[in-house]
């Protein structure tokens, strides 16, 4: 019987090498050696986390903040190679997603989640 873990861990070192990921990793590389970049992305995602976590407090965000973050994208999408970074990263993220959907897809059958959202 196939060990979950030993899958898992095969899964992962395949993904470590597709052309995926190794292209967000030669992005984040570049960004991260490029300090107006660096700094850029990071003041970015500053303004996205803080945001988030006014969101899950239940907190309302003003139209000011909004506004603020716009801008910061508006930024950092200006930038080329962040540009790029974000949208490799909007590719990993559905790839994974893709994934979890094919590993999770045995409980979806035995609890008959599929059957509930076409409801």
């Amino acid at each position: 019987m196939a060990n979950p873990y030993d899958k898992a861990h095969e899964l992962a070192s395949v993904l470590k090498e597709s052309e995926e990921f190794t292209t967000l990793r030669d992005l984040h590389n570049e960004v991260n050696n490029d300090e107006v970049a660096k700094r850029m992305l990071d003041n970015f995602r500053k303004v996205q986390i803080e945001l988030q976590q006014k969101q899950m407090q239940g907190a309302q965000i003003t139209e000011e903040e909004i506004q603020e973050a716009q801008k910061q994208f508006e930024v950092v999408q200006q930038h080329e190679t962040i540009s790029k970074l974000m949208e490799q990263e909007q590719r990993m993220s559905q790839l994974v997603g893709e994934l979890n959907k094919i590993v999770t897809e045995p409980l979806e059958e035995l609890y008959g989640v599929e059957g509930q959202e076409e409801q």
